[in-house]
């Protein structure tokens, strides 16, 4: 009774720190949210994340020193009755409920989310929190045995958008092998998959695996990153298939249908959700010459080349360094190419604008960077199938029976229906 006791004490502890700080928060991460999605509060009936149900995982924390592996969307959201959201950083508001916090240790992009996409991420300190921070994004990928030394525990907390070469989800299975040799438990606070009502794409093969892709997974794989970290943990893609102890604090209120729209940026170039429902397709010209945004206020909801067809293409936009992107791809070059901005939510990857933009290119030389593609598709077959004129309904017929495989592998470890 006593412990039952503490723990409805320390929600109420909590419930006050909302009430004091949870405004200093706002949605100042220059995120923009499409009329077609519901916005999404913590109401009764609401979606609620992992991180708001403190009860279930407080109890996990007390007395232990934690480790965090957190970014900018590893908060706490305050209750509002105006869809407006105020919220509070996990590892702040932890700190202020006297859980001891020993380190953060930050993936691709850095802790506050400022880093571009491939940018060496530095260790360095919270000015914050006066907390070290360990990069995980640069040569160290993996914490060092050393870098765990002193703790009981990992809590892992970041926003992922369901596609298998955006890199949080290797890092999630890097930390998973570094802990499991450490012998110290991972508690993984769920998040919503803002593409999570679908799977579809090729499939990780072997010989490309990488920090893009580690496990024969589609390129969308519809899978919550809790649900993703059960899948890695007992189908044995750890290293020297070991496991950890993993415990996965769950949604409420969240089914795979959900539409979610995203209170904060996930990364420096996905502003909104029409970005975020493109980027399976359009994150596929990250491995060619085509720029897909970058440079611009509307990253992953356009393309364009100063080498595609000026007379197919009326749209044009000229790429320069800014939030996000410091050197994006045909600087202060015109590019000719389509707008995409206006685009619903998608329920299949949208392949149809690389085989557009490849048959309407007026120097086929130019176009793939061939390692590059093949990383980000997960296969050699896609480029040679684009190069080859394949339509799209045969490219997606070829995908079907290694997606089929997947389906009936993901079932078991499906939280959500």
């Amino acid at each position: 009774m006593a412990f039952l006791s503490g723990i409805k004490n320390t929600v109420l502890l909590w419930l006050l720190i909302l009430s004091a700080c949870g405004n200093q928060e706002k949605n100042s991460a220059h995120f923009t949210r499409s009329n077609e999605v519901t916005s999404v509060n913590q109401q009764d009936g609401a979606i609620v994340v992992g991180a708001n149900r403190l009860s279930e995982y407080l109890p996990m924390l007390k007395d232990k020193t934690v480790g965090i592996v957190a970014n900018q969307t590893s908060v706490i959201f305050k209750t509002s009755e105006e869809n407006t959201y105020g919220y509070t950083h996990l590892v702040d508001s932890l700190r202020s409920l006297k859980v001891d916090i020993k380190k953060v240790f930050a993936p691709e992009h850095g802790f506050r989310g400022k880093a571009d996409a491939g940018e060496h991420v530095k260790d360095g300190t919270d000015t914050k929190t006066g907390l070290p921070i360990i990069s995980l994004y640069g040569k160290n990928r993996k914490p060092s045995q050393e870098q765990l030394d002193g703790l009981d525990l990992v809590i892992f907390d970041i926003q992922d958008v369901g596609v298998r070469f955006y890199t949080y989800i290797a890092t999630l299975q890097l930390v998973m092998e570094a802990c499991a040799e450490k012998g110290i438990g991972l508690v993984v606070l769920d998040r919503p998959n803002p593409n999570g009502h679908y799977i579809d794409g090729p499939t990780m093969e072997e010989a490309h695996t990488g920090f893009l892709g580690m496990t024969p997974i589609p390129l969308v794989y519809g899978m919550t990153i809790g649900e993703y970290a059960n899948m890695i943990n007992e189908e044995g893609w750890l290293e020297n298939e070991r496991k950890v102890a993993l415990n996965i604090i769950s949604l409420q209120n969240y089914t795979h249908q959900s539409a979610y729209s995203l209170p904060i940026r996930p990364s420096p170039n996905l502003p909104n959700d029409t970005a975020i429902t493109l980027y399976p397709g359009l994150g596929l010209f990250e491995g060619t010459n085509v720029n897909a945004g970058r440079g611009t206020e509307y990253q992953f909801q356009r393309y364009g080349a100063p080498f595609l067809d000026t007379l197919k293409y009326d749209f044009q936009y000229t790429p320069v360094p800014n939030f996000g992107s410091k050197n994006p791809k045909h600087k202060r070059e015109v590019c000719y190419g389509t707008d995409l901005s206006k685009s619903g939510r998608m329920h299949q990857v949208a392949l149809k604008h690389i085989l557009d933009a490849y048959q309407n290119c007026n120097d086929k030389t130019k176009f793939f960077n061939t390692s590059g593609f093949t990383k980000h598709a997960g296969t050699a077959s896609l480029q040679e199938q684009i190069e080859a004129g394949f339509s799209e309904d045969e490219i997606r017929k070829s995908w079907e029976a290694d997606l089929d495989r997947f389906k009936k592998i993901r079932e078991p470890y499906l939280i959500y229906k």
